[in-house]
């Protein structure tokens, strides 16, 4: 298994330099470190923020499962999208409003054909509301299938 969270992770992450605005690191309640955030006010509607995990190392012909908590909170907060890089056009993983304002987990299967996926991309989109931020925290891979809850 691999932690790839931001405070003490060991994966690469890196600002997309074409999108509209930055997911910024935001402190956890706990005080223990940081999550990265888009709070609900930056940019216009539809503007959309990405931040991209560089994945090394994966082994051809195996499946990896990646773990995340995430949280939209606020009323129209906008969305949150998860793409792998072999699989441009189509999220993988899509939340557009959270029943609260909880952390959820989010979880998605990566299978390595031939051809590996050499990153995946947190994509937030601004929705039209003011308040409330998208965040995601404890990105951790692991190899093989995904667990049942």
């Amino acid at each position: 298994s691999v932690d790839c969270s931001f405070s003490r992770g060991v994966c690469d992450w890196k600002q997309d330099v074409d999108d509209d605005f930055d997911w910024n690191p935001a402190d956890r309640d706990r005080g223990d470190g940081y999550y990265m955030a888009v709070p609900a006010f930056v940019g216009h509607k539809n503007d959309m923020g990405r931040l991209k995990l560089l994945l090394s190392d994966l082994k051809p012909k195996s499946s990896y499962c990646l773990i995340f908590s995430y949280r939209l909170a606020g009323e129209r907060v906008g969305k949150l999208r998860v793409f792998l890089a072999d699989k441009k056009t189509a999220p993988v993983w899509e939340q557009n409003k959270g029943k609260d304002e909880r952390w959820r987990m989010g979880k998605i299967e990566i299978y390595q054909g031939t051809e590996t996926t050499n990153s995946v991309t947190f994509e937030s989109e601004r929705g039209k509301g003011k308040t409330g931020e998208i965040g995601v925290d404890n990105v951790i891979l692991i190899s093989g299938l995904c667990p049942e809850d």
